[in-house]
């Protein structure tokens, strides 16, 4: 026998997909040419309900830029970039109640900390800057899951759905939901997509953006647990231990260093939470409220919370009964848990799910197969809906958000 004839066979390599063989810029450059449509809806709508909310702030004598960049957690967020962690301030109206900026995460405020360093600009419009960049890379974000999922047309109306939302307004707002929104739909875009190490880093980065970030590090190790159940194989994937372990070190990291930092051991960020008068209660709460709102009279931001929280659980039996990723459904499972099952603050609950986008693709799914004329009237509807709420939330309402 030869030495030829007795060498092993080796297979021939196999021929990568051209999506493969592409260097990564033009593969993202592709990927962004084909949300463009959307993201620019996205832009349309959006600058359309900052711009209702501007001309009736001025009209009745508010300074847009104020609502938007320096009210409720606005201001604690400007005050952690100009100075640091360290305020305490006992509530002037809540017996037993005491503010304390540990509170929150610090992903947001170093942002706008890096930008004021870098340029010229004040802690506000650092603030409304990260937040604008922030939900534009959300909404790609979004397109990129939905496209993945279910292609082009439902991708451009789960963007659209989630631009108006009754309280989208939040999303131009000096706040951290859009930062987590992007961080949340980039990982689970990776994890749809095999990129197990960028799902766990984005996860940690998720995980630094605000309390309910846990949800992206506990979708991320769900899909880690059951690609090892499914394929044993996979115990060998660095890339795949290294993600799952990275995912929940951001949101860990900062609870153990604020609850040291407050001075009342590991878990004091949880007392921290308690004394805002904010902790997790079961709903209880939150079922107390509805109570109230059912027997007595409130605010119109009220009963429009509890329409929202309505809508937002039936999406959600809508969404698991259409079996979606686990990922997914975990992520939003979490957090729906944690909005509804926190006590207090119950007008922010509507906030706390706007990074709970996948609660919107059973509406995308609708939209994109309804004919072209009822799509387009439910878009002039939401919008109207939209556009006057936010306006409303900004200027009128008087509750916390």
């Amino acid at each position: 026998m030869s030495a030829d004839a007795a060498a092993p066979v080796r297979a021939p390599e196999p021929r990568r997909a051209p999506e493969e063989r592409r260097p990564c810029r033009d593969r993202v450059l592709q990927a962004f040419d084909r949300a463009l449509p959307a993201l620019g809806l996205y832009a349309v709508v959006r600058m359309t309900g900052t711009i209702a909310m501007a001309a009736w702030a001025l009209w009745i004598g508010k300074h847009p830029r104020t609502l938007l960049g320096h009210l409720w957690d606005g201001i604690w967020y400007a005050g952690i970039a100009r100075h640091g962690y360290g305020l305490v301030v006992p509530s002037p109206t809540s017996k037993g109640v005491v503010f304390n900026d540990l509170a929150f995460f610090p992903l947001f405020p170093g942002l706008v900390r890096a930008l004021t360093t870098v340029l010229p600009i004040t802690p506000v419009t650092a603030g409304l800057l990260v937040s604008g960049v922030s939900a534009l890379a959300a909404a790609w974000g979004l397109y990129a899951v939905g496209e993945h999922l279910y292609g082009r047309r439902v991708a451009t109306a789960l963007v659209l759905l989630w631009g108006l939302l009754p309280h989208a307004i939040v999303q131009t707002m000096a706040y951290t939901e859009s930062l987590m929104t992007a961080l949340a739909a980039w990982a689970l875009y990776a994890v749809l997509t095999g990129r197990r190490l960028a799902a766990g880093v984005l996860a940690l980065a998720a995980g630094l953006s605000r309390p309910n970030g846990i949800a992206v590090a506990a979708a991320v190790c769900t899909a880690a647990a059951l690609t090892l159940w499914r394929d044993p194989r996979a115990r060998t994937d660095a890339r795949l231990w290294a993600g799952a372990l990275l995912a929940p070190l951001g949101w860990a990291g900062y609870v153990l260093w604020a609850g040291l930092r407050s001075g009342h051991g590991v878990l004091g960020y949880f007392e921290v939470q308690r004394l805002w008068g904010s902790r997790f209660d079961f709903g209880q709460n939150a079922f107390g409220f509805v109570r109230h709102l059912i027997v007595g009279r409130d605010s119109l931001a009220y009963y429009a919370t509890l329409l929202i929280l309505v809508v937002a659980l039936f999406s959600l039996v809508l969404l698991a009964l259409d079996r979606p990723p686990a990922a997914l459904l975990v992520y939003v499972l979490v957090l729906v848990v944690i909005a509804v099952g926190g006590s207090s603050y119950f007008a922010s609950k509507p906030r706390f799910l706007l990074p709970a986008f996948p609660l919107l693709l059973p509406g995308a799914l609708a939209m994109a197969r309804a004919r072209p004329r009822t799509a387009a009237l439910a878009t002039v509807a939401l919008a109207g809906l939209s556009f006057f709420y936010g306006t409303y939330l900004l200027t009128v309402a008087r509750v916390p958000m």
